[in-house]
Formats: structure tokens, sequence, C-alpha cells
């Protein structure tokens, strides 16, 4: 089977392969760049090309520009969250901001997977230095959560898991649908995203005892900051 061209603009491809070196510390924090002069020789492009390269990623934050030295990779590396069901943002040295709480109706994916329609959201946007890295949409069923603290506006000491498991629903696992796509415009400005970067999409489920749903949420991640690490213990084979 014939391989498909690589058809993106030049300065794409570029600063697609500087990321990647970036983001495998090939290239690593403090470490100046090849001259706009010796980029185009090395990926045989127009010098006007290798410069619009390191402007995109100097937009997205990978690197930055010293007038008259030239242009540094930044200690910036992807934020691995680990994948648990909730994480205390004072361990991660992150911040949620409550943007909305409401009684709503589902978005289709979600009531079937609570298998309820009518729902509580909570809608939060997380910020790290002060800087937009995740925004999302978790719903539970009203008919578990209705008079709770999750109704209301404000911070939840323990967060949800802690009011679900005082309600009777304590967290036994979850699963995860992850998927990359280009943001809506929503997302776009919400997460103050450069032009061209994808979204990371978490569609996670949680469940309790006899796997009763209890929530499901929509997470949506800058796809240039993120990186979600998964930890399975292995089972030694059983004679």
């Amino acid at each position: 089977m014939a391989r498909k061209s690589d058809k993106r603009p030049p300065q794409l491809k570029i600063a697609a392969d500087l990321r990647a070196k970036i983001m495998s510390g090939e290239l690593e924090p403090g470490e100046k760049l090849p001259s706009t002069a010796e980029l185009a020789e090395a990926y045989s492009a127009a010098p006007a090309t290798a410069h619009n390269a390191t402007k995109l990623l100097q937009g997205e934050g990978f690197v930055y520009g010293q007038a008259g030295k030239g242009v540094f990779v930044r200690d910036r590396r992807p934020f691995a969250v680990r994948s648990a069901a909730y994480f205390d943002p004072a361990e991660q040295g992150v911040v949620y901001k409550l943007l909305k709480v409401a009684e709503v109706q589902a978005p289709k994916d979600v009531a079937a997977a609570l298998g309820e329609a009518r729902t509580v959201l909570r809608y939060r946007l997380m910020l790290r230095d002060d800087e937009p890295v995740e925004v999302s949409w978790s719903y539970y069923p009203l008919s578990l959560v209705a008079g709770s603290a999750l109704t209301r506006p404000g911070r939840i000491h323990g967060g949800a898991p802690a009011v679900l498991a005082q309600l009777g629903y304590p967290e036994r696992e979850f699963t995860d649908h992850l998927s990359v796509r280009p943001p809506t415009t929503e997302e776009a400005e919400t997460l103050e995203l450069p032009e061209g970067i994808p979204v990371f999409r978490q569609f996670r489920v949680i469940y309790s005892d006899a796997d009763r749903p209890i929530e499901a949420s929509i997470l949506i991640k800058g796809g240039h900051l993120y990186e979600v690490m998964y930890r399975q213990v292995i089972q030694p084979d059983r004679e």
C-alpha cells in the first residue's frame, strides 16, 4: 500500500519536527535552536519558511527569542497527568476555577453513559501558573445528587468524590475514551489556544458499586500542553 505524502505547508513540517525533538528531550531546555539559515539548509527550505516555523513554536510556548542572541528551548515539558479519577489540585500546583453550576439536560453521549438525562453540571477551568490548560464539563445524575453540595456553587472540600461517597456512592473505577480533534470556538477561546493546535478529549465515566455510573465528564486539554500517564499493575501468570 502506497504511503500518502505529507502535504502540509513546509513551516508546519519543520515546526512538527522541532516540536517532537523538544518533547523527547533531544533539544533540551535552554538549548539554542539552529539559526534561521541553518534550519533552512537542514530542511531544504527558504529562510522565511524556517523563520515562520520558529514563530509557530514561540506562539505555542515551546521556545522563546532573545534579541541578538537567537531562539532558545523553553523549560516547558508537557504537563503529565496521572490517569486518576480525581487529583488534589494542591498536589499538582494547579487551580480550578468554577465557571458554572446548573441543572441541565445532558448531551446524548452523557445521558447514555449515566442512564438518565437530567443532570447537574459543574463546568470548570483548570489553570497552571495562571495559564488555562483544561476545561471540563462534569455531569452527575440528578436522582443521586439532588440537594447535595454538588448542586451549589463554590468549592467542595475533597471534591466530588467526597460528596458522592457521603451519598453512598464511592468511586470504584472509571473508563476513559481518548481522542484528538480540532477545538470548538469556545474551547479555543477558553484555553487561549494558538492557531492550528488540536485538543485532547477525554470522555470519562466513573462507576460506583454494582457498576452504577455516578459521573460522566468531558475533559478538553490543549494538545501541546498535556500528556496522560497510565500505570497498570501486571499480574503474574497463574499456573
